[in-house]
């Protein structure tokens, strides 16, 4: 079923299976009078609904883009966390992406295929999930979630108290993290919450995890990259950016660092560029680079 979303566009609500089991939900939005002229994923940040992402889906779609926003599984609309409480961070990136990516190029094969990774969305793409075939990826405020790297010591006691205490207490006992009621975004399934509280201890992140095998998955990477953070977001400082894709070594890594003035803003932050106030300055940036890999492609 269609439905105008905007002008000029038009939405589909899909559900993409994954092949580890269950399903995404998702939303595919499209140029309303002409074929799109490439595809574009939208993969997630942890525990954020897959509405953040509506105005620059609308927004890439108006300009002639097919695009793809969704939760992952045990989130939002793709299931009860309680359901999915074994759901780690590593099956997101590991399955769920890469499922996105592949029902994308299926439904589009014949247009150029791109995407757009924010915090753990790029993280998935930096381990060579979902990368085949990319002309190239952005990635917006991925960085390494650890702790004890955040400035404002208001905010790493807050993150802190969330990650190494709330979050596992409940991810044990619940089964689920109620992320609405603690203040990290939207619920989500025990198993991410207690892998992601693991990470955010170590010095390297899921570097140092050696079950990820994360250096050799990011060597792997071969395409362009834009990697784009912003100077108050408290948590994807320029650092922590560069731990995550300073370590790409065969991939083409631009990086950029916009201050809220660049997009006319009083404040960006983590979330901000979704947000329908970075629409006149920051998103033609991300455009205009996506323009430019399909004019470079052979």
């Amino acid at each position: 079923m269609r439905n105008n979303s905007v002008a000029a566009v038009t939405s589909e609500r899909v559900s993409i299976p994954v092949p580890a089991g269950g399903a995404i939900a998702g939303t595919l939005r499209l140029p309303a009078d002409d074929a799109p002229r490439a595809a574009v994923v939208v993969h997630p940040a942890t525990a954020v609904a897959e509405r953040l992402y509506t105005g620059f889906s609308e927004y890439l779609a108006e300009h002639g883009y097919a695009v793809l926003t969704y939760d992952y599984r045990g989130t939002g609309a793709s299931g009860d966390p309680r359901a999915n409480r074994r759901l780690r961070i590593r099956d997101w990136m590991q399955q769920d992406v890469p499922a996105a990516a592949s029902w994308m190029a299926g439904r589009f094969p014949e247009v150029p295929q791109l995407a757009v990774g924010h915090s753990l969305g790029g993280h998935a793409m930096a381990l060579n999930n979902g990368s085949d075939g990319l002309l190239g990826f952005v990635a917006v405020a991925s960085h390494a979630g650890v702790t004890k790297t955040i400035i404002d010591p208001k905010e790493r006691l807050r993150v802190g108290l969330v990650l190494r205490v709330l979050g596992p207490l409940t991810g044990r006992v619940l089964g689920m993290v109620p992320g609405r009621k603690i203040g990290l975004g939207e619920d989500m399934p025990g198993g991410a919450m207690l892998e992601w509280s693991r990470w955010s201890r170590r010095p390297n992140y899921f570097f140092d995890d050696p079950s990820m095998d994360a250096a050799v998955c990011a060597a792997k990477v071969e395409t362009e990259v834009l990697s784009i953070g912003f100077t108050d977001d408290p948590w994807a400082t320029p650092q922590q950016i560069d731990a995550i894709y300073g370590r790409l070594p065969n991939a083409g890594v631009q990086r950029r660092t916009y201050t809220p003035d660049d997009g006319g803003m009083a404040t960006i932050g983590h979330m901000g560029f979704f947000r329908r106030g970075a629409r006149e300055k920051l998103w033609p940036e991300v455009f205009d680079w996506l323009e430019g890999r399909i004019a470079a492609r052979p």
